[in-house]
C-alpha cells in the first residue's frame, strides 16, 4: 500500500465557502452527509459516495451550522437570517423555523430527535421542543460572546458548548445551570464528542486538545504547524484528522501524536472535518466551496474507490443534478 496515494472524491455544487458538516448514523440506506455553506443552501449527500441527494431551500443568509439525526430522517440548519430550521430529510420540507435575535451558528439534535439545541451570537444556548414548537425554549446563559458550537451531552442530560469567549462550558438541563467550565488561551474553533461519548475533541489556535468527557481533564493535546479550524477523532480512537489555514489535511496517531500524513487537497483553508460513522472515510469542507471525501485506509475498495496496487481512479468532481427546490 506504500505506493498508493490519497485520491479524494470532490463534491461540488456549493457556490461559497463550506463551513460545517455532519454525518448521520448508519441506516438501512447507508449513511448521509449534510453541509453548511455561506451560499445559504445546505446540501444532503450520500455519505460514502458524495452523490447529491437534495438541497434545502428556505434560508435567506449564510448557513453556519448543520446537523442530521441518527436515522437521517431529520436535518437542521442555523443561519445568518437569525433562524434555526428543522427539515424533513426525506422530502426536503421545512418543518419548523425558530426565530432568534442574532446569527445562529450551531444546531444539534437530541438522541430521540425530539429536541433541538441551538447556539447563537445572542450568547445563549437554547433548547426547542420539536413536539411543542410554539413553546418557549429553555435558555442557558453565561457565555459572554457568541456561541460557536452547542451539543447534547452525557446521554442528553447535559449540554456542552464553546464560544468566542474562549471557554467550554457544560450545562445541566434540569437545573439550567452551568456545572463545568474550561478556559482556553484562544477561541475554540471546533467541538466534537466521540461517538461513544467518552472523549471531547477541541481545536483552538494551533492545538488539538482531547478531554475526558466526565472530568473534563485533558487526556492529551498536540500542536500543529498551522491554525487548526477543525479536528475529528476516529470512532476507534486510533487516529485523528485535522485541517486549517494552510490548506492541508493532517492525519495523526492519537496515542503518540505522530504525524502519519499531510497533503494539500483543497484550494483554500479547511473549515471543517469529520469522520464517517463507520470510520472508513472522513469529509472536509473548505473556503474553496467544495467538500472532499478521503479514505481512512488508502487503497481499500470502498464506496467509489476501487484501487488496485498502483492504479488510481481519477474521479471527476461530483456535480449535483438540476436542483429542484426542496420546499
Amino acid at each position: 500500500m506504500a505506493n498508493l496515494r490519497q485520491t479524494p472524491l470532490t463534491c461540488s455544487g456549493h457556490t461559497r465557502p463550506v463551513v460545517h458538516l455532519d454525518f448521520s448514523g448508519i441506516t438501512e440506506s447507508g449513511y448521509f452527509l449534510i453541509s453548511a455553506c455561506k451560499d445559504g443552501k445546505p446540501m444532503l449527500r450520500q455519505g460514502d459516495t458524495g452523490d447529491w441527494v437534495g438541497t434545502f431551500e428556505g434560508h435567506k443568509g449564510a448557513v453556519w451550522g448543520v446537523a442530521l439525526n441518527k436515522e437521517a430522517t431529520r436535518a437542521a440548519s442555523g443561519a445568518a437570517d437569525f433562524t434555526g430550521k428543522v427539515w424533513d430529510a426525506i422530502t426536503g420540507e421545512e418543518l419548523h423555523s425558530f426565530q432568534h435575535n442574532h446569527i445562529v451558528k450551531s444546531v444539534n439534535f437530541s438522541k430521540d430527535s425530539h429536541k433541538l439545541v441551538t447556539g447563537s451570537n445572542e450568547k445563549l444556548v437554547k433548547i426547542f421542543d420539536l413536539n411543542k414548537p410554539d413553546a418557549n425554549p429553555a435558555v442557558f446563559s453565561g457565555h459572554t460572546s457568541g456561541i460557536r458550537h452547542a451539543l447534547f451531552f452525557r446521554d442528553d442530560a447535559q449540554l456542552v458548548s464553546c464560544a468566542d469567549d474562549k471557554t467550554l462550558r457544560v450545562w445541566d438541563r434540569a437545573s439550567g445551570k452551568e456545572v463545568q467550565k474550561i478556559d482556553f488561551s484562544s477561541i475554540p474553533n471546533s467541538l466534537e464528542v466521540s461517538r461513544d461519548g467518552t472523549v471531547i475533541t477541541v481545536s483552538h489556535g494551533n492545538i488539538v486538545t482531547f478531554l475526558d468527557s466526565l472530568s473534563l481533564n485533558m487526556i492529551r493535546e498536540y500542536p500543529l504547524p498551522t491554525t487548526v479550524n477543525s479536528a475529528s477523532l476516529h470512532p476507534d480512537k486510533s487516529i485523528f484528522v485535522a485541517g486549517g489555514d494552510d490548506f492541508k489535511m493532517y492525519k495523526f496517531d492519537y496515542t503518540t501524536g505522530t504525524e502519519i500524513e499531510s497533503f494539500k487537497g483543497h484550494f483554500g483553508p479547511v473549515h471543517c472535518v469529520r469522520f464517517s460513522p463507520d470510520g472508513e472515510l472522513y469529509a472536509s469542507g473548505s473556503e474553496d466551496g467544495t467538500l472532499r471525501l478521503w479514505q481512512t485506509t488508502v487503497g481499500k475498495t470502498y464506496g467509489l474507490w476501487k484501487c488496485i496496487d498502483t492504479q488510481q481512479l481519477n474521479h471527476e468532481p461530483l456535480s449535483p443534478p438540476k436542483e429542484v427546490p426542496a420546499s
